[in-house]
């Protein structure tokens, strides 16, 4: 496990100067588009006859279990990082169209996808079974926190929308988690599960992982009130979420949502200024530290990942389809609920079209589609989940602020990416 770490920690900080240095794209998706422009390069080579580097390179990544770590490990510490930084008066003002996108927005989204992928694959000569297809919409439905937060930072994207992108981002990722796991229940039982399971599901997932982050928030927020050590602060942030994601998990509540509840409430309760200013600088310092070294790590792995995927000329064709299904469905779960929230919340008139193009993807669909069982559906799932994951980090994520700016007259912001320019929690 030290091996692996070093090695992501050398490649990470090679690809990140050189993209500092000759490249000058957002840290994030310049340090992956590096590392996907190499593992192409490798592809390219093993089909000339030049295989050994892309074995190395597989070999290198079957070390790391992708999966395992982003699900249990890194996710949990972005997601309080993330959370941190919520301002939670603006979270209660747009709580309606946070709550209506992460689980009417995700769920409408999923079934979409799913049903449209069953009827249209086979008109590229690509057929997967329907419980593939809803797996595949479960997995894509939710927007990104990780990659969703590094894009915001210099798109130009209004607050108000920013806030709602944001919560959106945070909150949908245990619903799609759940919807992940009904459909997976699907292809391990062969049976469609009921609504009443499903609604259970999530309520047991969703509202325990709530309740279990509001209470570790507290106990948390209680612990540092009454220590003035840079170092014990930080020990027991980390402690917390780890244990506490761990913990989520074996007793079979949402992870995603109860650190994303605790970085909520350390976050606004320090801010109230009940904490010292010290603490709350050493927090912020850290914590935006951390977000930024594991963002970037995580997205050197979604790079280098591709080698493990099959690619085709019929996956590529089934891919573009796939990218259309995705952002159609998008738009519909997206346009519905501002429709009706737009007047009350007086948002600018092409919201939508912002919302839905600021719906990206990224690790934490890569790494569901990682860990479905062997067989030639999960290569064709994974191969269209890397398609649109690329698409929309690479393309959306690069154009949203041009978008931004001719929806709603923004001017962009320059990134931030130093400890000092980030607000404290």
């Amino acid at each position: 496990m030290f091996e692996i770490a070093v090695w992501c920690l050398i490649v990470t900080a090679v690809l990140a100067y050189v993209n500092h240095r000759f490249v000058g794209l957002p840290t994030t998706i310049g340090v992956m588009t590096i590392a996907l422009a190499i593992s192409v390069a490798l592809i390219g080579l093993d089909h000339l006859g030049w295989s050994a580097p892309r074995r190395y390179e597989m070999a290198m990544m079957a070390s790391v279990d992708f999966p395992a770590m982003l699900m249990r490990g890194m996710l949990a510490l972005l997601l309080f990082a993330g959370g941190l930084r919520v301002d939670l008066g603006r979270l209660n003002l747009y709580r309606w169209p946070i709550g209506a996108l992460a689980v009417f927005g995700t769920v409408v989204t999923a079934v979409l996808v799913g049903t449209a992928l069953w009827k249209l694959l086979p008109m590229v000569h690509l057929a997967l079974p329907l419980a593939y297809c809803l797996v595949f919409g479960a997995l894509i439905s939710p927007t990104d926190a990780v990659a969703v937060a590094g894009i915001l930072k210099s798109a130009g994207v209004p607050k108000k929308l920013e806030s709602i992108i944001a919560g959106e981002s945070l909150f949908n990722d245990g619903v799609g988690v759940v919807l992940f796991a009904l459909a997976l229940s699907m292809i391990n039982t062969g049976e469609l599960p009921s609504v009443r399971e499903g609604l259970w599901l999530l309520l047991r997932e969703g509202g325990g992982g709530i309740v279990l982050g509001l209470l570790l928030g507290n106990l948390l927020y209680g612990m540092l009130k009454d220590v003035m050590s840079y170092q014990v602060e930080v020990l027991l942030t980390l402690a917390t979420v780890l244990g506490g994601y761990g913990l989520a998990d074996e007793i079979g509540f949402s992870g995603p949502l109860a650190m994303v509840v605790v970085g909520i409430v350390v976050g606004t309760r320090s801010r109230a200024q009940e904490l010292s200013a010290q603490t709350r600088d050493h927090l912020a310092r850290f914590w935006v530290l951390m977000d930024g070294l594991l963002n970037t790590v995580l997205f050197v792995l979604i790079g280098l990942e591709v080698v493990r995927v099959n690619f085709s000329v019929g996956i590529f064709v089934a891919a573009l389809l796939t990218i259309a299904i995705t952002l159609a469905a998008r738009a519909i779960s997206v346009a519905a609920p501002l429709t009706l929230l737009r007047k009350a919340l007086d948002l600018p008139p092409g919201s939508w079209r912002l919302l839905t193009w600021a719906g990206l993807r990224g690790g934490v669909s890569v790494a569901l589609a990682l860990s479905l069982p062997a067989g030639p559906e999960r290569e064709v799932v994974l191969a269209l989940t890397y398609c649109v994951a690329v698409f929309s980090i690479l393309v959306q994520g690069l154009t949203i602020g041009r978008l931004a700016r001719s929806v709603v007259g923004t001017s962009p912001q320059p990134p931030s990416e130093t400890p000092n320019s980030q607000p404290a929690p």
